[in-house]
């Protein structure tokens, strides 16, 4: 069998996002009276908007609505993107690298304007065919629900994609969609034990995702 597409995860495949998120969201956090927790972030990673912004006003205690959280912590985000998106050395020759081989999608837990902005930053807007946000599905990561719509607007079987992602919630997504998985964890925040074994590989660094690794994973 072969491959016919490739979809990427963008936060900490593309873009060294995840420190931003946890310093942003931390100090809002603090600055609204809630009570950061110990597995917070690693809980955090892969929710859609809509759900970290009701576990940071509901279970987290921040005296704001979701409806704030989620615009606030997002126009904050926007802000410090407007000053500097903070590419993963590599990762754009990467990405074209790929996109002359495959259709390319991107399945993101970052709100639509956030991936707009990575992308444009990026010179990536049109090497992916599709992307998408966890904000338009039902449900965010580890639910495999933004990766089965990227691959339907690919047009392409799920069980014929290799997804790259960094978390162990994408690691779950992606896998429960029916993908194959390649894993480039960062290092502040390695795999669960249980999404390692979901992987069909680990890398040390985007860098080394070459078409060849691609061809040997399906």
């Amino acid at each position: 069998m072969t491959v016919d597409a490739v979809v990427f995860d963008l936060d900490g495949v593309i873009v060294d996002s995840e420190p931003v998120w946890e310093e942003v969201r931390r100090a809002y956090v603090a600055t609204h009276g809630g009570s950061w927790q110990p597995d917070t972030q690693r809980r955090l990673m892969g929710m859609s908007t809509g759900e970290w912004a009701r576990y940071l006003s509901g279970e987290l205690g921040v005296r704001r609505s979701p409806e704030q959280v989620a615009a606030e912590v997002v126009e904050e985000m926007s802000r410090r993107y407007a000053a500097r998106v903070p590419v993963i050395d590599g990762a754009d020759q990467v990405v074209r690298r790929l996109a002359a081989r495959w259709p390319l999608g991107l399945a993101s837990s970052s709100p639509t304007r956030l991936i707009a902005a990575a992308l444009a930053a990026t010179d990536l807007t049109d090497a992916f065919r599709t992307t998408l946000s966890t904000e338009e599905t039902e449900r965010g990561k580890p639910a495999p629900d933004v990766y089965l719509t990227v691959a339907r607007h690919l047009g392409v079987d799920p069980g014929r994609c290799v997804a790259v992602e960094d978390s162990s919630n994408g690691v779950r997504s992606a896998a429960a969609a029916g993908m194959a998985v390649v894993a480039v964890p960062h290092g502040s925040y390695p795999l669960d034990p249980d999404a390692r074994r979901l992987t069909a590989t680990v890398l040390g660094s985007i860098e080394e995702l070459t078409p060849e690794v691609v061809d040997r994973l399906i």
